[in-house]
């Protein structure tokens, strides 16, 4: 079994959610606005602003580090699924852009259905 950590624009969350759906992937955790931040140094909507001439935005943009919302979508599936998470949240979430977001991935030693009691795979069925 496979977690599959990503962190994700926004505005692509739905999109994701019901790609990984169409996938065969229809379980997974979703957590709420998260601030942080990869390389880039810019807030996008200010960095949106200052490209569309607000001077108010152009001002607001500085040397110091930003911190950009994104959310977390969590997944957990078998190992013969974890590609096909991992390529329908590329797939869904590559703009070509920075921001784009990353993919974790980490084993799990086990999983357990607490209303059954499955373990395994199963408990992930």
């Amino acid at each position: 079994m496979k977690e599959i950590i990503s962190v994700i624009r926004i505005n692509k969350v739905n999109e994701t959610k019901k790609a990984l759906i169409d996938a065969g992937i229809p379980a997974f955790t979703a957590t709420g606005r998260v601030m942080g931040r990869g390389k880039g140094q810019v807030h996008y909507d200010i960095l949106q602003g200052a490209e569309a001439g607000h001077p108010e935005a152009i001002a607001q943009l500085g040397n110091a580090p930003r911190l950009v919302a994104k959310r977390i979508l969590t997944v957990v599936v078998p190992d013969d699924l974890a590609q096909t998470a991992i390529d329908t949240i590329i797939k869904t979430n590559q703009t070509g852009k920075p921001g784009d977001g990353k993919i974790f991935v980490t084993p799990i030693l086990d999983t357990i259905r607490v209303r059954t009691g499955e373990e395994g795979d199963e408990a992930l069925k």
